[in-house]
C-alpha cells in the first residue's frame, strides 16, 4: 500500500505544481492589475482580463484534482487540515468564488458601467486574498503547529495551527510568486511596447522581492519548523535544488533585462517548479508535519488501486485536452509573437 499511496501523492503534488504555474499565474494577473499605475493603467487591466478570459476557469481543474485526491486517498490528512485550517480555507474559498463571479460580471458588463469598475476591484482584491491564504495553509501544514494524535484527532484549536508569522510569510511569498509569473507571462500577451516595458520592470522588481522573501522565510523557518528547515538546508537534495532555483531565477531576471521574454517565461516556470519540488521533498513523507504521513493517512489499497487507474486514464484525456484548449485560444498571441520575431 505504501507504493500505491506514494504514487497517488505524486499525482496530487503534480496537480498542485501545474496549478501554481497556471491558476497561480491567473491570480497573479489580478495582482498585476491591482498594481497597475500610470496613464496605461486601464489598458494593462484590460490586457489582464483579455489574457485570462479563455482559460481562467479551466485552470481550477488542477486544484480540484488535488483536493479530491486528498479527500479520497488521504482522508485522515483531509480531516485534520479542514478542521485545524477551516478559517483560512474558508477565506480562500470565498476569495475563489468572489474572484470568479467578479471576473464574469466585470468582463461582460458595459464598459461605462459603474458596477463594472466595482467588480474589477472585487476581482483584483480577491486575487490577492486567495494566494495569501493558500500560502498560509501551506505554511501552517509545514510549520509543525498542527498536532494530530494516533486516533486522528486534532490537538490544537481553530486558530493556533496557522496564526503565526511563518504561515503569513509563506502567504506573502506565494502572492509574490504568482504575481511574478503573471507579469512575465503577460509580456508575451501584448504588442504594446509601453505596456510590455512596464510589465518587464514590474517582473524585475517582483523577482528581486521574491528572492528576498525566500531568504527571509527560510531564515524564520528555523524558529517555527525545524524539521522542514533542516531538510531544506542540510538535506543531500537541498543543494541541487537551491542551485537549480538560483540559476533559474538569475536566468529569468537576465532574460527580462535583455528582453528575451520567451526565455524569461521558461526560466520562471523552472524556478517555480524547483521551489515546489524542493519544498515537497523537504516535507516528505509528512502531509502534515510532523504527525500525519503519506503512509499512515492513506486509504486502503482497495481504494488506491482503482484510483490510480482512474488517474492514468484521466491524465491521458486531460493533458491533451488542455494542450488543445491553450492552442485554440492562444493562436492569436502565438501569431503575433511570430510576426514580431520576423520584424526583428
Amino acid at each position: 500500500m505504501g507504493t500505491l499511496a506514494l504514487w497517488v501523492a505524486l499525482f496530487m503534488f503534480g496537480a498542485l505544481v501545474i496549478y501554481v504555474l497556471t491558476g497561480g499565474a491567473d491570480f497573479g494577473g489580478g495582482i498585476v492589475a491591482l498594481l497597475a499605475r500610470g496613464p496605461r493603467r486601464e489598458a494593462i487591466r484590460e490586457l489582464v482580463f483579455h489574457a485570462l478570459a479563455p482559460i481562467w476557469e479551466a485552470n481550477h481543474v488542477w486544484l480540484i484534482v488535488a483536493l479530491v485526491l486528498l479527500f479520497v486517498a488521504f482522508p485522515k490528512a483531509f480531516a485534520a487540515m479542514t478542521t485545524a485550517l477551516h478559517i483560512p480555507l474558508t477565506v480562500m474559498l470565498i476569495g475563489i468564488v468572489l474572484r470568479g463571479a467578479a471576473f464574469v460580471f466585470a468582463q461582460y458588463d458595459e464598459e461605462t458601467s459603474r458596477a463594472r469598475a466595482w467588480w474589477q476591484r472585487v476581482f483584483m482584491w480577491s486575487s490577492l486574498m486567495t494566494p495569501v491564504t493558500f500560502g498560509i495553509v501551506v505554511g501552517a501544514v509545514a510549520s509543525g503547529r498542527i498536532r494530530v494524535d494516533a486516533s486522528g484527532q486534532v490537538q490544537v484549536g481553530f486558530i493556533e495551527g496557522w496564526m503565526a508569522l511563518f504561515p503569513f510569510l509563506v502567504g506573502g511569498f506565494a502572492a509574490t510568486l504568482f504575481a511574478y509569473l503573471a507579469a512575465i507571462y503577460l509580456t508575451l500577451e501584448t504588442d504594446d511596447t509601453e505596456i510590455r516595458d512596464w510589465l518587464r520592470k514590474l517582473a524585475l522588481g517582483l523577482g528581486i522581492a521574491l528572492g528576498i522573501g525566500a531568504w527571509v522565510t527560510l531564515w524564520w523557518a528555523q524558529h517555527e519548523t525545524l524539521t522542514v528547515y533542516d531538510r531544506l538546508v542540510h538535506s543531500p537534495l537541498a543543494r541541487p535544488f537551491h542551485l537549480i532555483t538560483g540559476l533559474a531565477a538569475v536566468g529569468a531576471l537576465g532574460a527580462l533585462w535583455y528582453r528575451r521574454y520567451t526565455l524569461a517565461r521558461v526560466a520562471a516556470a523552472v524556478q517555480s517548479v524547483a521551489i515546489m519540488v524542493g519544498w515537497g521533498l523537504a516535507q516528505y513523507p509528512a502531509l502534515i508535519v510532523p504527525d500525519v504521513t503519506v503512509a499512515k493517512s492513506a486509504a486502503p489499497a482497495s481504494v488506491l488501486r482503482p484510483l490510480l487507474f482512474a488517474l492514468l486514464g484521466g491524465t491521458v484525456l486531460l493533458v491533451p485536452s488542455f494542450g488543445y484548449l491553450y492552442w485554440v485560444f492562444k493562436q492569436h498571441t502565438l501569431a503575433m509573437r511570430l510576426q514580431n520575431q520576423r520584424h526583428r
